[in-house]
C-alpha cells in the first residue's frame, strides 16, 4: 500500500487499519471489482476538488476502483487522485464521444445519453461519495438512496434524508473505509 504524500494526514488510526485491511482484501483472491462512485459538480471549487483528490488517492491506494462522471471539477480531481495512485478510474460520459473526458481516466465510456448517465454511475458504485452539490449530484444521491446504496456526503448543498454527512475528509474516509471493509467481508 502506497499513499501519496500528504494523503495519509486524513486518516485516523481506525482509518489506517481499515485501509490496510481493504488493501489486503483487494490484493487477494477475494478482491471486489465494484467501484466507489465519487460524485460532485463539474465546476467544483478548490475545497471540493482537493477533498475529491485526497479521497480518491486513498481509496485507489487500497485497490478500490473509482467511477465518476469523467468530466471536470470534482470528477477530474477524483480521476487525478486515482491515477496518481496507479488506480483504476472509469468515467461515464454524457456525450457520445470523448470530447468532455478528462485526461486522467483509465477507461472512458461515452454514452450519448446526457444526464441519464447519472443513473449508471449511481447504480455502479458499491457506495456513493458526494463531494459538493448541484442538481446532477443530487440526482445521483437520490438514485443511490432509492437503490439502498450507502451515500456519504461532504460540503453538500442540500442534505437529503438517508445520507451520512461528514464534517471533514477524515471523518468521510473513516466512514467509507468502514463501509467497504464491512461490505467486502460479507461478499466473501
Amino acid at each position: 500500500m502506497s499513499l501519496q504524500v500528504g494523503a495519509s494526514k486524513h486518516l485516523s488510526n481506525a482509518g489506517i487499519k481499515a485501509l490496510e485491511m481493504l488493501a489486503g482484501i483487494q490484493s487477494g483472491t477475494r478482491r471486489c471489482p465494484l467501484p466507489v462512485a465519487i460524485i460532485g459538480p463539474g465546476d467544483g471549487g478548490s475545497r471540493e476538488c482537493t477533498a475529491a483528490y485526497d479521497v480518491a488517492t486513498i481509496l485507489a491506494s487500497g485497490g478500490v476502483p473509482i467511477i465518476c462522471g469523467g468530466r471536470g471539477g470534482v470528477m477530474e480531481a477524483a480521476s487525478r487522485g486515482a491515477s496518481d495512485s496507479r488506480g483504476i478510474v472509469v468515467g461515464i460520459l454524457p456525450e457520445e464521444d470523448l470530447s468532455g473526458a478528462n485526461r486522467y481516466l483509465t477507461i472512458a465510456i461515452p454514452t450519448g445519453i446526457g444526464e441519464m448517465r447519472n443513473a449508471l454511475i449511481a447504480r455502479s458504485g458499491i457506495c456513493l461519495v458526494a463531494i459538493g452539490g448541484g442538481m446532477g449530484t443530487l440526482s445521483e444521491i437520490a438514485l443511490g438512496l432509492k437503490w439502498g446504496k450507502p451515500v456519504f456526503t461532504l460540503y453538500e448543498d442540500a442534505p437529503l434524508p438517508g445520507t451520512r454527512a461528514a464534517k471533514n475528509v477524515s471523518q468521510l474516509l473513516d466512514w467509507v473505509l468502514e463501509c467497504l471493509v464491512s461490505k467486502l467481508d460479507v461478499i466473501d
